[in-house]
């Protein structure tokens, strides 16, 4: 028993295993038609079987483990920089997969309390489960909605038009009953189950077709002019500037000769996250002579910077988006509302501080929550436009940018050093696709050792700088697209999807009973 045992928690581990290479930057989505689909087929056998609910747990669990542990081995690179943190690495190995295992164990839990002997209803509480609790993950404490199974078709520009209607989680709850129908073929019983597939393939179909039909819409649209030009840099500036003393003017010397400022049009630099770390954002009048020499009257420069701000007897810092003209004056600031664990800030940090953990990215104290994220308004004679900022990590969440959907641009800074060469800024980057398609915005990213990009409100990535490489890429003209339904009403499209699920189990269950 132990032995069967063994070998049952060994395959399950190898199908969440097999299930990361879909991701990016592989993106083998056809690998999951059969992970989930065995595993499925596995858990309806073992029920059938005599067996303790709380032992569903760990089934999922393993399938968790694998699945994280394969696709998220590289947060550990980020631990490599400082040698305080050496001795944490087989722990973030191990433990973070460990940890996110734990929600997909409460889906197969719940699962085996809510199973039904009808195969097709048992394929939606499946189903449901899943996405609900992959919306979960994403939502509690800090969220953290990486990697999600739709992720495989990150590629597939024409069948994720469908998040600009339906959001990435509707679609993630999608994914996973598709990648699942193959064993309801397998475990049918009567023409019902064969009608479930067909209509699924249906679906599958109307993604594409619908996709097409929108690219098509959007490649006959004309392309607008603008008034200015949106300059993203590219940087490969080291890590050593977070750890030693670096000569500041060199790197921001760097960055103007990388931006190449003509002063010919009004332009908006857009410069990496935390590009500058010892100068805090009030600190930037010291180069003043600096940027006026290279810098136009009309032009603006976007920056991600540290600030500081007094809290009574209390220094707060924040990782912080700020935009200046040429002659360094604050034009608008914004502090990152969602913060990187243990990068940014560490939870209860006056207990764990007792014990040496600090944050990665500094070294004084955990960077404070900015309050509200909006659009910033640039206006001056020449610019009038809104942006939406997203720093890093931030563009990760899908549902969650902005109460105030008034932007014209999203504007997106990063600093992807800390993963190396690994699949983590890749994995990064491919967010950004499904964030453009959703907000039906172009997004325009700005990263240093990473991938900087101007993507199209169709996911398209129109210019694009990949990492090792440095330069800029410009946006001079776009195509003005309407809002999309997703950003007009959230994620309560994922709610409508899940009272439809719900709908379909109790309509299956009737007609067995009946």
């Amino acid at each position: 028993m132990f032995k069967k045992n063994t070998l049952n928690n060994i395959y399950i581990i190898f199908l969440g295993a097999l299930s990361s290479y879909s991701l990016p930057p592989y993106n083998y989505f056809i690998i999951n038609f059969i992970t989930f689909s065995l595993f499925f087929i596995f858990l309806i056998k073992k029920k059938k079987k005599p067996s303790n609910n709380k032992s569903f747990f760990k089934h999922g669990w393993y399938f968790g483990f694998g699945y994280f542990l394969f696709s998220l081995y590289w947060i550990a690179i980020s631990l490599t920089f400082d040698q305080s943190f050496k001795f944490l690495i087989p722990v973030a190995i191990i433990l973070l997969p460990a940890f996110l295992g734990i929600f997909y164990g409460l889906v197969t839990f719940l699962f085996s309390i809510l199973y039904s002997k009808n195969v097709v209803s048992s394929f939606f509480i499946y189903s449901i489960l899943f996405g609900l609790i992959e919306f979960i993950r994403g939502s509690i404490l800090t969220g953290f909605p990486w990697n999600l199974i739709a992720f495989s078709f990150s590629k597939s520009i024409h069948f994720i038009q469908i998040i600009s209607i339906i959001g990435t989680y509707s679609f993630n709850l999608i994914c996973i009953s598709l990648f699942t129908v193959p064993a309801i073929f397998f475990l049918r019983k009567s023409k019902k189950e064969i009608m479930v597939c067909f209509v699924f393939i249906l679906v599958s179909f109307s993604f594409i077709i619908f996709g097409y039909i929108k690219n098509n819409k959007f490649d006959s649209l004309k392309s607008v002019k603008n008034p200015y030009t949106i300059k993203a840099i590219s940087s490969n500036i080291s890590l050593d500037r977070f750890y030693s003393n670096q000569d500041e003017l060199k790197i921001i010397s760097e960055l103007i000769e990388l931006s190449a400022p003509s002063k010919k049009e009004p332009t908006i630099f857009l410069w990496p996250e935390g590009i500058i770390p010892d100068s805090y954002v009030s600190d930037m009048s010291l180069y003043k002579d600096l940027f006026t020499n290279h810098f136009g009257e009309d032009d603006l420069i976007i920056m991600g910077l540290n600030s500081i701000e007094r809290n009574g007897e209390e220094n707060l810092f924040f990782n912080s988006m700020a935009i200046f003209n040429n002659k360094l004056d604050l034009i608008q600031n914004y502090n990152k509302v969602n913060l990187v664990p243990f990068g940014e800030f560490v939870p209860f940090e006056n207990i764990l501080g007792l014990i040496g953990l600090k944050t990665i990215t500094n070294e004084y104290q955990s960077f404070s929550k900015g309050n509200v994220r909006a659009p910033l308004n640039i206006k001056n004679d020449k610019i009038d436009l809104n942006l939406l900022p997203l720093i890093c990590y931030e563009i990760i969440y899908s549902g969650n940018l902005s109460e105030d959907k008034n932007f014209d641009y999203i504007v997106n800074i990063s600093e992807d050093g800390w993963f190396g060469n690994s699949i983590g800024p890749k994995q990064h980057f491919s967010h950004s696709i499904f964030r453009s398609i959703e907000s039906g915005k172009y997004i325009v990213r700005s990263a240093n050792n990473g991938i900087s990009a101007i993507i199209n409100p169709m996911g398209i990535v129109e210019q694009e700088i990949n990492s090792g490489t440095t330069g800029y890429i410009k946006l001079t003209e776009r195509k003005l697209v309407k809002s999309t339904l997703f950003i007009l009403f959230g994620n309560k499209m994922f709610l409508i999807l899940t009272l439809l699920y719900i709908f379909l189990i109790f309509s299956f269950i009737k007609l067995t009973n009946e």
